[in-house]
Formats: structure tokens, C-alpha cells, sequence
């Protein structure tokens, strides 16, 4: 048997979602799909019953669980406890099967025994008459992703084996990589399969870029639990917040220098200080600019979308920094190389 679970929010894609399931699932030869309601009392989205829809010609193949609204990685770990297939296939509500998806999958999962792990292929569609904003172009990065749970399929034994994924990593960002990784190193190999869903753009506001440094959180905790190398080892791309720690010290010791100034004396040390603070801002400002250039320059250009990227240029360094040093201090607790035991958070 081959058991779907989706994690979801209530969110109008899970609709289409559905709809594209349904003419699909007979195809395989025994399958289940588990919808793991994850909305919380404060969630908007509820309907006038608070049940999600499911279309009929699912319904035969569907059971819907509460959850805690503890995240995705809670979400999906009480998915697929309660699910009784051999593979376990996780989807994103707001992903799109390709109409042999479901053919596909069947055959994606005919592998050797040593394979614990087959990712789908996710397609972001970006626009074609005009340059892709910042928040498209980030989730086009969708499309690169090693091991992402938009559609990935594990075998039971290797979940079971590693005890599932950690939920201590409460939102959709580094989860999946963090359980790919604990998966290799059990001994299981990961593969890419040919199954097809495409992933859109979903609207958002004009400042997601800031709430999103919440990641960075997430991130210190990675790097309490594996190390240095924790970026290569879960195959994850350089980032940037060796630069972001940099511009944020940079514009703290300024406007520090800038205050100690104020209350000192005329001297030389006051001076001194005004130097300080004008290197450092100098420094600041040149690490601003270069990030914003960086944003503004593959984007589209508009005035909405150029003073969008400023703003948040000059506040996601220390937005970074501040989220980086909380999840350092709550994971400072946790032994390095801690890992998740078979039941933990269930």
C-alpha cells in the first residue's frame, strides 16, 4: 500500500489539490491519503463547519486527522504513524500533481531495497513578461531543493528507523533536509524520481522577506546538532549570514559609538568616537547597498518592488542576527549530535 499524507492548513490550494488526486488514485494499485488537519483555534480559513472538503471520489481513500498545530514536522509525523503503507508519500497542500503523477509514482517507487527516499520533480512557474520578483525567485528555489517534502516519498522502515522527523524545527524550513540527512547517514540511499507536481507562486505580502528570518532560528540549531560542516552535510547552499552578522555588528557599534559620543565630553576621545562611528556606519551602508543591489538587480525594477528591497536590506541583517542568537540560546541546552529517537514528539 502506498499512503499520501498531506499536511495542511485549510488553504484554497488544498482544493485543487484534491481535485487533481481524485481522478488519479485508482491508478494505484492500493493507496490511502491521510489529511492531517493542522490549523489552529486562531487559523482564518475555517469553513462554516470547520471540516475540510473532500471530494467525493476521494473519500473512500481519505481519513483526516487533528493536529496539534505544532508545524509541519509534527504534522507529518502523525501522519504517517496513523497511515499503514509501506511508502509514505509527504505532498505540500499548495502543490499541483501532473496528470501521470500518480502513474509515475508507481513507478518511482519500484527500487532496490537500499533506497529509503524518492523525491519528486517541482516545477515553479515564474512569469514570462517581466523579471520574477524576490519572493518568486525564492520560491523558484523550490525547484533545487534536495530532498524537499513539496513531494517526497519515504519508505517506512527508513522513518521508522530514524524516529521521523524532528519537531523541534517548527516550521516548513530545513525540516525535510535535517531528516534527509539523519536518513543517509542510517545507511539508506535517496534518489530522484520522474513524477512531475508544480509548485505556484502563492501571493504574499510585500514584507515576507523579514518574517522568513525567523529561519534563522531553525538554522542555529542545526549547526548546535552537526556541527560546522552542517550546511554541506545536510547538502545545503552557502547562505548569507556571515555578511548579515557582519552589517548588523557593523551598524550596532555605530549608532553605540554615536551615543557614547553624545554623552562624553569634547576631547579627543570624543573624536575618536565620532571616527568609529563613521567607519562603522560607512561599513553599514556599503553592506546595505550591496545586499539591496543584489535583490533589486534580477528583479523586475518597479518602484513598489525597489523600495520593498531597500527596506527590508536594511532590516534583515539584524533581523537575522537577533533570530540566529534566540535559537543559539534555546538550543545551547541541547547535546551536540542529538538525535530524534524512534517515537520522540509523537
Amino acid at each position: 500500500m502506498i499512503s499520501l499524507v498531506v499536511p495542511t492548513l485549510g488553504r484554497p490550494s488544498l482544493g485543487t489539490l484534491l481535485d487533481a488526486l481524485a481522478v488519479q488514485l485508482g491508478e494505484l494499485p492500493s493507496a490511502e491519503l491521510l489529511l492531517v488537519d493542522d490549523r489552529r483555534d486562531d487559523d482564518t480559513g475555517h469553513d462554516d463547519t470547520g471540516e475540510l472538503a473532500v471530494p467525493g471520489a476521494l473519500a473512500a481513500y481519505t481519513k483526516v486527522l487533528t493536529g496539534r498545530g505544532a508545524g509541519p514536522a509534527a504534522a507529518r509525523n502523525l501522519g504517517w504513524r496513523a497511515a499503514r503503507g509501506e511508502w509514505l508519500v509527504f505532498l505540500d497542500d499548495d502543490v499541483v500533481p501532473a496528470p501521470d503523477w500518480a502513474r509515475r509514482l508507481r513507478d518511482d517507487l519500484s527500487v532496490t531495497d537500499r533506497v529509503g527516499g524518492v523525491q519528486g520533480v517541482v516545477e515553479v512557474p515564474l512569469p514570462t513578461d517581466r523579471r520574477p520578483t524576490d519572493w518568486e525567485r525564492g520560491t523558484a528555489g523550490l525547484a533545487d531543493g534536495r530532498w524537499i517534502t513539496a513531494d517526497m516519498a519515504y519508505r517506512r522502515a527508513a522513518l521508522a528507523a530514524v524516529g521521523g522527523f524532528d519537531e523541534r524545527f517548527p516550521r516548513a524550513y530545513r525540516e525535510d533536509a535535517e531528516l534527509a540527512h539523519r536518513v543517509r547517514r542510517a545507511g539508506w540511499d535517496l534518489v530522484r524520481g520522474r513524477r512531475r507536481v508544480t509548485h505556484p507562486v502563492r501571493p504574499e505580502s510585500r514584507w515576507v522577506s523579514l518574517r522568513t528570518q525567523r529561519g534563522n532560528a531553525d538554522d542555529a540549531l542545526l549547526r548546535r546538532l552537526y556541527g560546522r560542516t552542517w550546511r554541506s552535510d545536510l547538502d545545503l547552499p552557502p547562505g548569507r549570514r556571515p555578511r548579515h552578522l557582519a552589517v548588523a555588528t557593523a551598524g550596532a557599534v555605530s549608532l553605540a559609538a554615536l551615543a557614547l559620543r553624545g554623552l562624553d565630553r569634547p576631547g579627543g576621545r570624543r573624536r575618536g568616537l565620532g571616527v568609529a562611528a563613521g567607519l562603522a556606519g560607512l561599513a553599514w551602508a556599503a553592506g546595505t547597498a550591496e545586499f539591496a543591489r543584489a535583490r533589486i538587480a534580477p528583479g523586475p525594477r518597479t518602484a513598489d518592488e525597489v523600495v520593498t528591497m531597500l527596506v527590508t536590506s536594511a532590516l534583515i541583517p539584524p533581523l537575522a542576527a537577533t533570530h540566529w542568537v534566540r535559537g543559539w540560546w534555546r538550543a545551547r541546552s541541547v547535546p551536540a549530535g542529538a538525535v530524534v529517537t524512534p517515537g520522540a514528539g509523537s
